[in-house]
């Protein structure tokens, strides 16, 4: 006989008589119905401040604004601002009952404050939960949030998406540790080899916010002297954030700070942690048990407490640009922090930026260098090997290894570890002269000239604008020339060069960290170079014309800053450190890698820039997607009256099978992409015009019936 049928049933009926007492007195002694499950009908509202303005998560621009919801009793004490909340969205004003607002899904969001009645003459609905009450969202980084969603055109929950991880309870139940005492000043190190570097440092422990662009030395000692600035700056009292581009930095500058500092007093925020772990870490930081932070990208936005200094190192680095919206680049949201908390900044690296080169030519930082005796005791020897070299190397032609790469490497492999540095795949040039290697321009806007069909008809890649007689400007040539060179070929003749030396490879699929001090040779691709232990013997940077001849306004900048960036980890010319180059001598950034001089690469490029309006001078928009999206956009988007637009030109269509590039269409669509520039001043209004034509767009359901149409301001890509 089952239970159900027997005496021995669950129910009340089959209950002992003192359980069925206990029931009905406590049914009895209740004082009221009790509120449904967040609905909280007929529930009372509290006594002050009975109304939460909460900012949704919908990420959509139309709804980019607060939102007012009624405030139940029994969470007026968790119900504070800055916590997650979770609320009914979407009820018609036709679901009301008692007085309350009722219907919607469930969305989770911030409560921003607290106030003691609305704006909004309707009803409201109740906060449906309060999720946590751990205050993860204050005015600081709310205003912050703000500030990045206004430069970039996007809205506040997006980037709130990106600057809150996800929640874990576990992390929040578990305590933060106890703030450790403030850490002595330390010594200066290795700043003495900068002219002010040791005023710098004096600077941060005193207090002081000094804003410097810092040229770093070749070597491994960056790492350290970030940590002696993070160090001077909790000195005074204060924390500190540095931003690096990956993970091998994340680690180096953690071994850095823990070396100098010892355990406890730096938190390391990275994805690669997990999201319990970095979510606890965090928490930490939010809760000032942490002062200082390392961490990548998603640590621009680390709420750190008493915020005395910010720092970016290698701001160059693609990996600073965020790919999810409003794609927020790293520097400019530190940028925005600097600014807003009064605090230092220290943008660094060992190549040099036009933004950096622009931040210190506007006055708004000074320059921290070191003098041209102490470079040229860091930097390894330089040469070059051009393309009359090659026409008239029997070796380069038969193995394409320039004699003179095929003698260094030979030589250093006696001393140590060589590093070979190839380009990846993906590396299109664009056109140049044939003469003189000058990047082939649009006349009317100074844009890309691309070749878009095999008859050789040349089109701008900004403006649509075809050019039937080009000729260079520069040398008066006719002749055009585009290149690509077999990266992966060029390894597998050096290693068939050197058949007795082991080969190791670095790469996309596989990064290596370090590399012993043995002889060997570490093919790598740009950013993925190991660092060697006692530094490498030689490095060879191949295919240097595929780098310099992308389709991309930063090429030059890009080649330069990635050469440095492996001939960095060679070892000084002292002791017999060589890099060779094969890319034509007489190009500037060949120029300036020979010099070991980015600063003055930059300043050059800055000028040009200045001259013809490009980027950082001027501000730039991206507006991409189908062709009748675009141009019905174009025509509805009131634009400030200074603005030019550039296109629409098409966009290179993504094949079925292939990665889809961030922004890009999806497989086999077919897009345009028109260019909006505006000149110095107005770039506020460029992003207050797009957002608001957007969420117009959006508002009439342009993100279900319509195409999408994708707004980027400042493009890392223009060409």
């Amino acid at each position: 006989m089952s239970r159900e049928d027997g005496q021995g049933g669950s129910g009340a009926e089959g209950a002992p008589p003192e359980q069925l007492a206990f029931i009905r007195e406590s049914v009895r002694k209740a004082k009221g119905p009790r509120a449904k499950p967040r609905t909280w009908r007929g529930a009372e509202l509290a006594a002050e401040l009975p109304v939460a303005r909460v900012l949704v998560d919908k990420g959509v621009l139309h709804l980019d604004r607060y939102f007012d919801y009624a405030v139940p009793a029994e969470l007026d004490a968790d119900a504070q601002p800055g916590v997650r909340v979770r609320v009914r969205f979407g009820a018609g004003r036709h679901r009301v009952r008692e007085g309350r607002r009722e219907g919607g899904g469930l969305i989770d969001g911030f409560l921003v404050e607290r106030l003691a009645e609305s704006d909004y003459s309707g009803p409201l609905a109740a906060l449906a939960q309060v999720v946590s009450p751990e205050r993860v969202l204050d005015e600081e980084l709310l205003g912050l949030a703000r500030a990045v969603a206004d430069r970039y055109a996007g809205s506040l929950a997006d980037v709130l998406q990106l600057a809150v991880p996800p929640r874990s309870a576990r992390a929040e139940q578990r305590d933060s540790p106890e703030p450790l005492p403030v850490p002595g000043v330390p010594e200066a190190g290795s700043w003495a080899r900068y002219e002010s570097g040791g005023a710098f440092l004096g600077a941060l422990a005193s207090g002081g916010a000094p804003r410097a662009v810092w040229n770093a030395l070749p070597g491994p000692e960056w790492s350290a002297e970030i940590a002696r600035a993070v160090a001077a700056t909790l000195s005074s009292g204060r924390g500190a954030l540095v931003v690096v581009p990956d993970g091998r930095a994340v680690a180096r500058v953690d071994a850095a700070l823990t070396e100098l500092m010892g355990t406890g007093r730096h938190a390391v925020l990275t994805a690669d942690a997990g999201p319990e772990k970095r979510y606890r870490e965090w928490l930490a930081v939010r809760r000032g048990s942490v002062r200082a932070v390392v961490g990548a990208r998603a640590a621009m936005f680390a709420p750190v407490r008493d915020l005395g200094l910010v720092v970016i190192w290698d701001d160059g680095d693609d990996s600073h640009s965020e790919p999810h919206a409003p794609q927020p680049h790293a520097r400019d949201v530190l940028l925005l922090r600097a600014a807003q908390d009064k605090c230092a900044f220290l943008l660094g690296g060992w190549s040099c930026t036009v933004e950096a080169a622009q931040l210190v030519e506007s006055g708004w930082a000074r320059p921290l260098v070191a003098s041209r005796e102490q470079v040229r005791g860091a930097a390894p020897l330089v040469r070059t090997v051009g393309d009359g070299d090659l026409a008239r190397d029997e070796a380069a032609r038969a193995a394409r290894l320039p004699t003179l790469a095929w003698q260094v490497v030979r030589d250093a492999l006696r001393q140590g570890p060589v590093l070979v540095q190839v380009p990846r795949r993906g590396y299109v040039p664009r056109l140049a002269c044939a003469n003189c290697r000058a990047p082939a321009r649009c006349r009317h806007c100074s844009g890309p000239m691309e070749a878009r069909d095999d008859a050789g008809a040349l089109r701008c890649g900004w403006c649509g604008r075809e050019e039937g007689a080009w000729h260079c400007p520069e040398c008066g040539g006719f002749r055009l020339r585009a290149q690509v060179v077999g990266a992966r070929r060029t390894a597998e003749e050096l290693g068939r060069a050197f058949p007795a030396v082991p080969v190791r490879t670095s790469g996309r699929e596989h990064v290596l960290d370090t590399v012993p001090g043995a002889p060997a040779l570490v093919v790598s691709t740009p950013g993925a170079e190991p660092v060697a232990e006692g530094g490498y013997a030689a490095a060879l940077l191949l295919d240097g014309w595929a780098m310099l001849g992308r389709p991309d306004l930063r090429a030059g900048e890009d080649a330069l800053r990635r050469w440095i960036g492996a001939a960095g980890l060679v070892r000084p010319q002292g002791v017999g450190g060589t890099v060779v180059v094969v890319a034509e001598p007489t190009l500037r950034p060949v120029q300036a890698l020979v010099r070991w001089d980015p600063v003055g690469h930059a300043v050059r490029e800055l000028a040009e820039r200045a001259e013809l309006g490009f980027p950082p001078v001027s501000r730039m928009a991206a507006v991409s997607g189908a062709v009748e999206a675009v141009e019905e956009f174009l025509r509805a988007v009131e634009l400030p009256a200074e603005a030019e637009v550039l296109g629409p030109v098409p966009v290179p269509v993504t094949a079925p099978g292939r990665p889809r590039r961030v922004g890009g269409p999806p497989p086999g669509e077919r897009w345009e992409r028109a260019l909006i520039r505006v000149p110095p001043g107005k770039g506020a209004a460029l992003a207050a015009a797009l957002k608001a034509a957007q969420a117009a767009r959006m508002a009439r359901g342009g993100s279900g019936g319509e195409a999408a149409v994708r707004v980027r301001i400042d493009p890392p890509d223009i060409g």
